[in-house]
């Protein structure tokens, strides 16, 4: 696709791990030029395990595709200075995850690279946020959902705190940094001017937490883990079948009404104890129980088929391998790999005027188009 919508804007990003380079990925996908700056050693990502590709980690190239790949030492004054003209010759974007007080030492903090370039929208995706007792510590995933109580509302009743298994505050990081940054590019557009764009790991992970904030501020319960429930309503989780789990959502009392009579049970339509989602919260553990028994009598698909017929949203709960393989992901076509690959990474969840934008070019080593700064950046007299 020749005209996606960020077609003409330049990115140099600055990043480590995960939360810049997910932006920095959902912006090439866009259409945008992206530069990746990493250290000579390269980003720490590089290294993670354990699932390797072509001399990089799976996690890599699920990151960082379709780049310009450059390795600058920001601690050497002459490849600093090769940064800092990059970003004021070609950059409409500064995208970076440095730690917290490291931008503003090697004069890469919003105001000293405005001052040069007024227009520039300089973005920080930082840990703890910009302000406060805690803003100069560094932070990851793990630490956002143990610190915001995402973890202690996570994972069954009786059992532990559980961090999601995906890296949510890492990636919803980087999506709030692209919603800024397009912010800033459409005022840029109308007013002429640059912008701070500042997003954080913790402000994700309260975000990610706005419903329990309410509830807690209206009511003073902090909440408690539902395992793969909710707190608000019932049934919303995963039920055993013969062979696997079913999750069967019910989010209003007609859906309910549907679900007994799918699963014969129409006296529980009328039941005063489960006939409302309020009575059902009442009497969670026994309506759980009573679904639980009557869907272990079948398979998985035989019950995903018959409510499904019913009119009641089910999922089974499924591995990898098995969304990978499914029809729907198929047909979807979200996973895919480019010319330069074979390895089928997840592409951008979005398609403009009907068309997914196409696959990003693979990963490449490390610095290995450092030659082309000197095609980029005009020669000084």
């Amino acid at each position: 696709m020749q005209d996606l919508p960020l077609s003409g804007v330049v990115v140099v990003e600055l990043s480590d791990s995960a939360s810049a380079p997910f932006a920095g990925k959902i912006l090439a996908e866009l259409g945008a030029e992206v530069w990746k700056v990493e250290r000579p050693t390269g980003d720490s990502a590089r290294g993670w395990g354990p699932s390797q590709w072509r001399g990089s980690s799976a996690a890599f190239h699920a990151l960082n595709r379709g780049r310009h790949y450059l390795d600058l030492d920001i601690k050497d004054r002459d490849q600093l200075a090769m940064l800092h003209r990059l970003i004021a010759e070609r950059a409409d974007v500064f995208l970076h995850n440095l730690r917290p007080g490291s931008a503003a030492r090697y004069g890469l903090d919003a105001d000293s690279l405005r001052v040069t370039k007024s227009d520039l929208v300089h973005c920080e995706i930082g840990a703890f946020g910009a302000t406060g007792p805690l803003s100069s510590l560094p932070g990851y995933d793990p630490l956002m959902q143990a610190f915001s109580g995402i973890m202690d509302i996570t994972g069954e009743a009786d059992g532990g705190p559980v961090r999601a298994g995906v890296s949510i505050v890492d990636f919803g990081a980087g999506m709030w940094a692209v919603i800024g940054v397009l912010a800033a590019l459409h005022r840029r557009h109308v007013k002429h001017a640059g912008a701070s764009v500042d997003a954080s790991l913790l402000e994700t992970a309260i975000a990610w937490m706005s419903v329990g904030i309410a509830g807690y501020q209206a009511d003073g319960n902090p909440g408690r883990r539902h395992g793969s429930g909710v707190a608000f309503i019932v049934p919303h989780r995963a039920y055993p079948t013969a062979d696997g789990d079913l999750i069967v959502s019910c989010a209003n009392d007609a859906l309910f009404a549907k679900l007994a009579a799918a699963l014969d049970r129409h006296e529980w339509a009328t039941d005063p104890r489960f006939a409302t989602n309020s009575g059902r919260l009442d009497n969670r553990d026994e309506i759980d129980r009573l679904i639980g028994e009557r869907l272990a009598t079948g398979t998985r698909a035989q019950w995903q088929e018959r409510l499904q017929a019913a009119g009641i949203p089910v999922a089974p709960v499924q591995t990898t391998a098995e969304l990978v393989a499914h029809e729907q992901t198929r047909a979807l076509g979200i996973i895919g790999a480019p010319p330069d690959d074979d390895l089928g990474v997840v592409g951008l969840p979005l398609s403009f005027d009907g068309t997914r934008p196409p696959p990003l070019h693979g990963v490449r080593e490390v610095g290995a188009d450092n030659d082309l700064l000197d095609d980029v950046l005009p020669a000084r007299t």
